[in-house]
């Protein structure tokens, strides 16, 4: 394993230490690295928190300021965060509003959000689930939450902005997510620093369709294919999934995984535009780069939202933080 580190114990500690330093002007680090938070609070304003195992980055923490999150609790390595964490937060960044938490559909991440609810005052919950590749697998009952995650907590943080209520907040967060659907496809695994060794074996002439962002197995393994064709099946498979609601306007994002340049991350956008457009899709809105990764893993997702109006002008709104910034 060759990778920056010091010590396995120490990775996420000083991780989140050196983040905290490197965008001091918009985050703090809350007490024992429980949670990072949005430094300028907006009084009256719902507070979003959002949390997941670390390895994912940017996802969450690089999504807290301005448009976006009040708070991300990062868990160990492809863990949960405990309950005790988003709780704390919560207490920390509730201006008197109420606060979202917005979770992906894992169980230990509902699970313990839940708890957390529980333990909390004037709280309600998005759970996203936009993976269309399996219906249950190794850590969900149900589909994954992946990189549709991140289309949600933006819309929805400029909503909050606006000063929307944290019950239109929700129904509005249940909405995009709704609207939303991803499939990824690795061409690699990852390596989780405590294991030293890759989450799970593939050919260098195979690919994994419909992988999760830890790992996970996907719908089905097969020979590697040119980008039109890989392109082709993931886009197929999500259109199918939204049916009669495929036609119309849309933003479509394409997720690195970790170890994949934005040389093909483009190409796969170009092919994946092309899909869409020749199925009645409008892209009017993109967004490409590695924003929900799984550690080192080549491959990407794509996600396609269909928007409405008032979603396209809440993406549209200005955001400040460590990895989306525009409007400003």
């Amino acid at each position: 394993m060759k990778k920056f580190i010091n010590a396995v114990d120490t990775v996420l500690a000083e991780t989140l230490d050196g983040f905290a330093a490197a965008h001091a002007d918009i985050v703090s680090l809350g007490g024992g690295h429980k949670f990072i938070r949005r430094k300028a609070l907006k009084p009256g304003k719902v507070a979003l928190i959002s949390g997941g195992g670390s390895g994912h980055e940017p996802l969450h923490g690089g999504l807290v300021g301005f448009g976006m999150l009040d708070a991300a609790c990062p868990g160990q390595v492809f863990t949960s965060p405990t309950p005790d964490q988003m709780a704390e937060a919560a207490a920390e960044v509730d201006t008197g509003a109420g606060c979202l938490f917005i979770v992906k559909n894992y169980e230990g991440d509902v699970m313990n959000f839940e708890m957390a609810a529980e333990m909390s005052d004037g709280v309600m919950q998005v759970v996203t689930n936009d993976d269309v590749a399996v219906e249950d697998s190794l850590y969900t009952t149900g589909r994954r939450g992946v990189a549709g995650t991140l289309v949600v907590e933006k819309i929805v943080g400029a909503a909050a902005e606006e000063g929307r209520a944290l019950a239109d907040l929700k129904a509005l967060g249940d909405r995009v997510n709704g609207a939303t659907r991803s499939m990824g496809v690795a061409l690699t695994s990852c390596t989780v620093p405590a294991a030293g060794k890759p989450n799970f074996e593939i050919g260098d002439d195979e690919m994994e369709f419909g992988v999760g962002i830890h790992g996970e197995p996907g719908r089905r393994r097969a020979k590697l294919a040119p980008a039109n064709a890989i392109a082709a099946e993931i886009c197929e498979a999500i259109a199918s999934d939204l049916g009669d609601r495929i036609r119309g306007n849309a933003l479509l994002f394409v997720n690195g995984f970790g170890a994949t340049p934005s040389m093909e991350l483009y190409l796969m956008y170009n092919a994946a535009r092309a899909q869409f457009e020749k199925r009645g899709v409008t892209v009017v809105r993109s967004l490409v780069g590695s924003y929900v990764t799984s550690l080192d893993m080549a491959g990407c997702s794509i996600t396609l939202t269909m928007l409405d109006d008032e979603m396209a002008g809440h993406w549209d709104a200005p955001v400040h933080t460590a990895a989306l910034r525009w409007g400003m």
